[in-house]
């Protein structure tokens, strides 16, 4: 478990989607929106192409925490607030800022970027030390 300080910065977790992440997504979450698994539909609407579920961006600002905390039993709370769009083959970056600190918990502010524009924003993560 690591010893956390205001202020301090959580581990930066990158990960890239590949091109088949939203259909495997798909199948895993039963989101099957076209708008995550047809790129021609997903043109049609006014889209780049396909997007990420916003359910796995967030899934990747959770892991950024319990690999920070020391596993996944210490998060306690995580709320984000999607504004943007993620699409495949591009990286994805989550970081995050040590807020508070008190009676054994940590506030950890979090956002999930991808190429230079925030996905996920003004995300919060209460963690049990």
């Amino acid at each position: 478990m690591a010893d956390f300080q205001m202020g301090e910065q959580i581990r930066e977790v990158k990960v890239t989607p590949d091109k088949y992440l939203t259909v495997r997504y798909a199948g895993a979450s039963g989101d099957f929106n076209p708008i995550h698994i047809d790129e021609e539909f997903a043109r049609a609407v006014g889209l780049p192409g396909r997007i990420l579920h916003g359910l796995w961006t967030m899934a990747q600002v959770a892991r950024a925490q319990t690999e920070a905390a020391g596993g996944p039993e210490h998060l306690r709370r995580l709320s984000v607030q999607f504004r943007g769009m993620g699409v495949p083959e591009q990286e994805v970056s989550v970081s995050g800022t040590v807020r508070e600190v008190s009676d054994g918990r940590v506030v950890v502010d979090t956002v999930a970027e991808q190429a230079g524009k925030q996905i996920i924003r003004n995300a919060e993560a209460e963690l049990e030390l």
